[in-house]
């Protein structure tokens, strides 16, 4: 399983394929990333063969094809670039507008300036040159009204279109940010989230991280399968934004781990959240209603960290994943909070997350 990856090669691999990438000329875009992590640990051969296909000249469109093939996201990604040109293009339209508007505005005010010097002149003396004067300044009224509410018509139009490319990109976001399977928010978004704590010292004193992985999810995928293992997974993300209030913020992070951000709690608060979560998943059955083959018990395994014991969002997940280690290592289906004195062996014993 590929989730199952020494977390200590990731930085050696980033780096490689972030070099590969370089030299062949590829714009080093997240989509384009993660096409060529994907094919350099070869977890799909078949997209590796394409991608080496390209040879050294992949233009942007053909890996954006290949990527709507294989990964869902990165066609809507392509799809915000369309959306932030389409918008670059009406605010163009709109600035040309405001623009043709203020030039229209100094005409009418010099025309206004002459009539005005006409008027007061020596020869305003004749009456048909007065007569003449306000002809022209009634023409000119009317043709700069006209135009004027041709104009504010043209803005409202703008306007509304840029709303609705607004809405577009609202949607394109909401989709680059949300795991697929679980519905919950991905890694991506947890990444956003976890550095905007630090931004905020009102925040990194009243905020908990807890990070969540089911126990033994590998048996389950091998005694079942990875459909009836999507379908646990959708569940447990189901049962944990259940027991969560509104306002917090929980993600699927990857495989079969879950982070749950929790703003304005304290520890006690963190603690409580985290064994609720806990115990629900426990009481929930999973069980097939056609078949009748029991899958659980599904259990998992908490870390607690809060924010205002880490230096930063790197520190705060890492203190996290060690309590969640810790939790892992003590007999599972338990929470653990994050102690000065943990440490996490990741040169042994790694694979304790997928047993």
């Amino acid at each position: 399983m590929q989730a199952a990856l020494n977390k200590a090669q990731i930085p050696d691999i980033a780096a490689q394929v972030t070099y590969a990438m370089r030299i062949m000329g590829i714009s080093p875009l997240p989509r384009n990333y993660e096409l060529y992590y994907e094919a350099y640990i070869g977890s799909n051969p078949k997209l590796t063969k394409e991608l080496a296909a390209l040879g050294s000249r992949a233009t942007q469109e053909e890996l954006d094809e290949i990527g709507a093939r294989y990964f869902s996201h990165v066609h809507h990604a392509a799809g915000i670039d369309r959306a932030h040109s389409h918008l670059a293009s009406e605010l163009g339209d709109l600035l040309k507008l405001l623009k043709d508007e203020q030039f229209a505005l100094e005409n009418y005010n010099k025309l206004l300036d002459e009539t005005y010097q006409n008027i007061t002149g020596k020869s305003s003396a004749s009456a048909e040159i007065l007569r003449q004067c306000v002809s022209i300044l009634t023409e000119a009224t009317a043709d700069t009204m006209n135009q004027g509410k041709e104009r504010a018509e043209n803005v409202s139009l703008k306007s509304f279109e840029m709303e609705v490319i607004r809405q577009e990109l609202d949607e394109y976001k909401r989709i680059a940010n949300t795991d697929s399977l679980t519905r919950l928010a991905n890694r991506r978004a947890f990444d956003e989230k976890l550095a905007a704590i630090y931004n905020s010292e009102q925040l990194r004193a009243y905020t908990g991280l807890l990070i969540a992985d089911i126990d033994h999810f590998k048996k389950v995928n091998d005694s079942y399968g990875h459909p009836v293992g999507d379908k646990i997974l959708a569940t447990v993300g189901t049962v944990i934004r259940a027991n969560l209030r509104r306002d917090a913020f929980v993600a699927r992070t990857g495989g079969e781990e879950f982070a749950i951000i929790l703003s304005d709690s304290n520890l006690d608060e963190s603690l409580q959240v985290a064994e609720r979560i806990r115990n629900a998943l426990s009481a929930t059955p999973f069980k097939n209603s056609k078949t009748g083959v029991n899958y659980g018990p599904i259990t998992l395994s908490l870390g607690v960290c809060q924010a205002s014991h880490a230096d930063d969002p790197v520190d705060l997940y890492n203190k996290a994943d060690i309590a969640l280690y810790c939790a892992k290592n003590a007999g599972r289906n338990r929470t653990t909070l994050f102690e000065e004195g943990m440490k996490k062996d990741t040169g042994k014993n790694w694979l304790i997350y997928r047993k």
